[in-house]
């Protein structure tokens, strides 16, 4: 679970409704479901138009990318390549086979059955590299779904303030349905901006942050797959690897 991701929706939602009881005013009057039918249907309505199905539904899987995103634990995966380069230099790249059941990243077991089967190591370089460009180019194009929702959204919110606005100039001789008129006119401007930059905009640049992180840690992974086809030196591996590292994580490798 990304706490950060989180607590952001939690922090940005209780300043809102804090800010509004500050003021005097009711929660009830900012919730206003005829606005935000207008700025979300017509935001969906517009990612819609703009993107393929799959794409629309890579967007909605990718959320869990941004709440609760897979951690990185380039420490671990280190720790098993030198444990395989180990394994390989004093069995050979064949004993890597019984290996392959202990591997839970099927990304790292592709690269390892690649050696076994004694894929050259340029052709394994290549053969991750582009899963990895692949995976990154989809990542984006779902995040740059939300980014469009983000450039709707506050359009949208207006159109909604029209609406409410036209509303009330229909009804300027009942006084009773002014009141409601001008609400969805204002909260239809609020729900707009409001999911633009507290939610659809900082969703996507914390998914395109996400899919650098799980680029990183597989350009790791194959740098270390093409050492091990190599049969590098395992520390020599691990001097490497290591510069894939945090500074922190670093200096802890250090003390030990």
């Amino acid at each position: 679970m990304d706490i950060a991701t989180i607590l952001g929706i939690v922090l940005a939602l209780g300043s809102i409704a804090g800010g509004q009881a500050l003021e005097g005013g009711h929660l009830g009057s900012i919730l206003q479901l005829t606005a935000f039918i207008i700025v979300m249907g017509g935001t969906l309505g517009a990612c819609c138009v703009q993107n393929p199905l799959p794409v629309l539904l890579k967007a909605v899987g990718a959320l869990s990318l941004a709440l609760a995103g897979p951690h990185q634990d380039n420490k671990g995966t280190i720790k098993l390549i030198l444990d395989l380069a180990n394994v390989s230099r004093k069995q050979g790249l064949l004993a890597l086979e019984g290996k392959l059941k202990e591997i839970k990243d099927p990304f790292m077991r592709k690269g390892v059955q690649l050696i076994v089967d004694g894929t050259d190591p340029k052709a394994v370089h290549e053969i991750l590299e582009i899963e990895v460009e692949h995976h990154e180019e989809q990542g984006i194009l779902a995040a740059k779904v939300w980014e469009a929702a983000g450039g709707y959204a506050p359009t949208v919110g207006i159109l909604g303030a029209v609406l409410g606005l036209i509303h009330v100039m229909e009804n300027l001789a009942d006084p009773s349905k002014l009141g409601s008129g001008i609400a969805v006119a204002f909260v239809a401007t609020v729900y707009g901006v409001g999911a633009a930059n507290l939610f659809f905009l900082p969703l996507a640049n914390k998914i395109k942050l996400k899919l650098k992180e799980e680029a990183g840690a597989r350009n790791l992974t194959i740098m270390g797959l093409v050492g091990l086809a190599h049969g590098e030196n395992p520390r020599l591996l691990q001097e490497k690897l290591e510069g894939f590292l945090s500074p922190a994580d670093r200096m802890k490798e250090t003390k030990k």
